[in-house]
């Protein structure tokens, strides 16, 4: 058991990265060539102590949970994994509406550990799958960690700051040190390339980012609450729950606003937290089948009816567009 330490007044115990527990897994049997690659992921809490004056909101914290992922694989597979991995980030930062990032590839330090032969081909590996994916990207020459190369994606925030969040690495240190093996199709034992992978970097500094990104308007398939629906007065609430309980079982995410404010204080509610839609129920609703749609926009669309407004929400989930 590791003693604690004080840590500006807070006790703090050292806890390994997670590496090592995937590094297990790869070790709890002898593996041939056939098994490549073999990928293992999890969401793994990890802890940074960074000093009080850099801690920022969401996007530099001292305890954070990332989408960490290890790729053991033979060097001739390397190339076609690290394109993978990139399909897959490009593939996730697009779907979120985030294309505004750049990519770096950090070379060999000084320091270094691993094979030179290995240091190229994975440099090259990195090299290639960006180029491939028509990414602009800066060269970080001798930017990389001691153990490997790797390729950073940064993305822009509202301010146009750069945040690293996705990380694509190599490591030729601890497949060393934990003597990892495989064997091979000549019947001998082989080191295999381990690659560590973040897609998101960490879920808090991607939140932040695409809070900041939106400016809290997030597009209707990301809105925590789709649509609020504004009952007029009373009398009107049963109706009210009956249209939510239909929105919800077409998928959509829906509250009721039952407080005795006045519409108009419940539409600027609603207009504050960047709901999207706004369903304003009266009488005519009521009697007519209907709910009376306000966008966050402050856009009147009128009475439609609910089964209009459900497809309309689909469509614009379906195509992840704002509204």
């Amino acid at each position: 058991m590791y003693a604690p330490m004080d840590v500006e007044g807070q006790e703090y115990f050292i806890k390994p990265m997670n590496c090592p527990f995937h590094i297990q897994i790869y070790r709890s049997r002898t593996r041939s060539y056939r098994d490549l690659p073999i990928r293992l992921a999890e969401w793994g809490t990890v802890y940074r102590y960074e000093r009080s004056g850099v801690l920022h909101g969401l996007t530099r914290v001292r305890g954070f949970t990332q989408d960490d992922a290890h790729i053991f694989c033979r060097p001739d597979q390397v190339e076609d994994e690290i394109g993978r991995v990139l399909d897959f980030t490009l593939h996730i930062l697009r779907s979120f509406g985030l294309t505004d990032f750049r990519a770096y590839l950090a070379t060999r330090p000084e320091k270094a550990v691993g094979e030179p032969a290995r240091w190229e081909q994975a440099t090259e590996a990195l090299r290639r799958a960006i180029e491939a994916h028509g990414l602009a990207y800066e060269v970080d020459e001798g930017g990389g960690a001691f153990y490997g190369p790797k390729i950073d994606l940064k993305i822009a925030d509202a301010l146009g700051r750069e945040w690293q969040c996705t990380t694509i690495q190599f490591d030729f240190n601890l497949p060393e040190r934990w003597d990892l093996a495989y064997v091979g199709e000549d019947g001998k034992e082989h080191r295999p390339y381990m690659v560590h992978r973040a897609l998101l970097g960490s879920m808090e500094r991607f939140f932040g980012v695409l809070i900041e990104h939106y400016g809290g308007a997030f597009p209707v398939w990301l809105a925590p609450v789709q649509a609020v629906l504004i009952p007029i007065a009373d009398r009107h609430l049963d109706y009210c729950y009956q249209v939510a309980e239909r929105l919800r079982e077409a998928g959509l995410r829906v509250e009721v606003n039952a407080s005795k404010e006045r519409m108009g204080a419940k539409i600027r509610d609603a207009q504050l937290q960047k709901i999207p839609y706004m369903l304003v129920v009266g009488d005519r609703e009521v009697k007519g089948g209907n709910v009376a749609v306000r966008l966050r926009t402050e856009e009147n669309l009128g009475a439609i009816s609910v089964d209009a407004f459900i497809a309309m929400a689909q469509e614009a989930i379906a195509e992840k567009r704002s509204l």
